[in-house]
């Protein structure tokens, strides 16, 4: 597809859900204002983003009573306010909880919602370190809305092993050979409650015992392809056909390391070019049906032609450029995950 009108027209058509945007803390400001934030409601609207998980993230620190109170306290509060601002907005917000709310939002059929739809506010929180070792936290945040738990961050948690070590926390290289006990443990809780299983930044072994042993499948919110661009946070081949093997799904991110190799110094600079290298790459690879796409913005991501929320009708031209089709655009921004967002709840009911 090359006219712009027939792009613009399959762009503004799909319920284009950005799976990974962080928010700045403390003291984050409304996001139905205009902000210096990648993400803030007018962007969303100018790029025809109608829909972002918004991401409670909590930076690992010492595996101490002291250093995981602290982390639980704060993916709370981080909790809260993503609903709150996204309940009390006059622009035409609605934080959503579901895959039926998501829909209703973007048809413009949820509670007071307009003919032109809603902005959808979805949240999550990164880092299993935030949850201790109490695994009711789980259920905690599931009733805060969140909708899926990343395992890890960078450095070890009580929960699995990371892929990128920290050494300033004097991590070895692996913590627990993948999994712990614990993290076991969370994984079938998150499958109780309904929530998704992040394995971004998970090591490799970590995240693979993820996917066998999660009876929902298995995301990957924010990563890249480690066949194009040799990152310790992206997924090999192996990973990637771990995941469709479990029905699981990849969501490519615009954080321009993982798409592009930089040399030692430099500042990693990509496209959404290399970003839909990156799509094309997992789609050969295990099909359009267990690949999406997500952002990373205020959190690292930043493309030098998908700079904030406003540009992000560019990623949906090139796609089309390059032949991907309108229900193939659809599913790569929000069917996929949708689906995986279904199966959860239906696990967490059976």
């Amino acid at each position: 597809m090359t006219d712009p009108a027939e792009i613009a027209a399959a762009h503004a058509g799909t319920l284009v859900l950005d799976t990974h945007v962080d928010i700045p803390w403390p003291d984050p400001p409304h996001p139905a204002t205009a902000t210096r934030r990648q993400v803030d409601y007018g962007k969303m609207r100018a790029g025809g983003m109608n829909a972002a998980v918004y991401i409670a993230y909590v930076r690992q620190g010492p595996l101490t009573d002291e250093g995981r109170a602290t982390a639980a306290d704060k993916a709370l509060r981080m909790l809260r306010t993503i609903a709150a601002q996204a309940d009390g907005a006059p622009a035409g917000a609605v934080f959503c909880r579901d895959a039926a709310g998501l829909e209703a939002a973007f048809a413009g059929r949820a509670e007071a919602g307009s003919a032109g739809g809603r902005t959808a506010i979805l949240a999550a929180v990164e880092n299993g370190y935030a949850m201790g070792r109490d695994l009711t936290r789980i259920a905690d945040w599931k009733a805060l809305g969140a909708i899926y738990l990343t395992l890890t961050h960078d450095g070890h948690n009580d929960l699995a092993d990371s892929a990128r070590p920290r050494a300033d926390l004097d991590d070895p290289v692996a913590l627990h050979g993948g999994l712990s006990p614990l993290g076991r443990a969370a994984v079938r809780e998150l499958n109780r409650v309904g929530m998704l299983v992040d394995v971004s930044h998970a090591s490799r072994d970590a995240m693979l015992q993820a996917a066998e042993l999660s009876r929902s499948p298995v995301v990957a919110t924010h990563t890249g392809c480690g066949a194009l661009c040799a990152h310790p946070r992206n997924l090999d081949d192996g990973q990637l056909d771990a995941l469709r093997a479990v029905g699981g799904l990849v969501q490519i991110t615009a954080v321009p390391a993982f798409l592009r190799a930089t040399p030692d110094g430099q500042r990693a600079v990509a496209a959404v070019r290399d970003y839909c290298d990156h799509v094309d790459h997992a789609v050969r690879r295990i099909g359009v049906e267990h690949v999406g796409l997500s952002s990373d913005f205020d959190g690292g991501g930043g493309l030098s032609d998908w700079m904030d929320a406003a540009q992000t009708a560019n990623v949906s031209a090139e796609l089309l450029r390059r032949g991907y089709s309108r229900t193939e655009l659809r599913l790569l921004w929000s069917g996929n995950f949708l689906r995986l967002m279904r199966i959860a709840a239906a696990v967490a009911r059976a």
